[in-house]
């Protein structure tokens, strides 16, 4: 399938009452609606696919930009892509879940989620932090950098009151991937959590 074809079919899957409900969530014309259930059985057709992940993401369409997520090959990604990717991630499906999916897989997961974490832009600290979450998922623990995951407990404890709103949501995951993911630390990333909650 190529991208023409691939957006003719988005468009005759697409939903007015997923739209409506996703407008409500942030996303914005054009898009279709398509349910994820549908954009995942069009990924086992197409399995991976590096060229036409970065053609569908680049349209701008949120439909074939999620997909574009499902069937990039992590193992090609540039870190040129994954800036680009998320330059353009105009809102949290995006944003906060197919960019650091395929992010997190890529050589550049923990340099990319370290350098958007520091970012003013909602949509790129966001991205950061569940970049980092996902790299908590798939890591090994004994490959964690547990002096850096510490640092970042701090970090959320200390700025996640001023965060903006999607931030704040980002950072939250994080503190819940620690301590669901790094057992060493669950209990760190609840006393974490109290510590900054007591003030919510």
């Amino acid at each position: 399938m190529n991208t023409k074809e691939i957006l003719a079919e988005l468009k005759s899957l697409g939903s007015e009452s997923i739209k409506k409900v996703l407008m409500k969530h942030g996303a914005r014309e054009p898009f279709y609606g398509v349910k994820v259930e549908d954009l995942k059985k069009i990924q086992k057709k197409i399995k991976m696919d590096y060229q036409l992940a970065l053609e569908l993401y680049d349209t701008g369409i949120s439909d074939a930009m999620y997909l574009a997520g499902l069937i990039a090959d992590h193992k090609k990604m540039t870190k040129d892509n994954l800036n680009h990717w998320v330059k353009n991630a105009y809102w949290y499906m995006i944003s906060e879940f197919t960019v650091p999916w395929v992010a997190a897989e890529s050589s550049y997961g923990h340099e990319l989620a370290m350098e958007w974490i520091k970012s003013d832009k909602e949509n790129i600290a966001s991205a950061g932090w569940a970049t980092y979450s996902n790299l908590l998922a798939l890591t090994p623990d004994d490959k964690l950098n547990k002096k850096e995951i510490v640092l970042l407990l701090k970090k959320v404890e200390k700025e996640i009151h001023k965060a903006q709103n999607r931030v704040k949501q980002a950072m939250n995951g994080f503190v819940i991937s620690v301590g669901g993911y790094v057992p060493e630390f669950t209990e760190v990333a609840i006393e974490s959590g109290k510590n900054w909650c007591r003030y919510c």
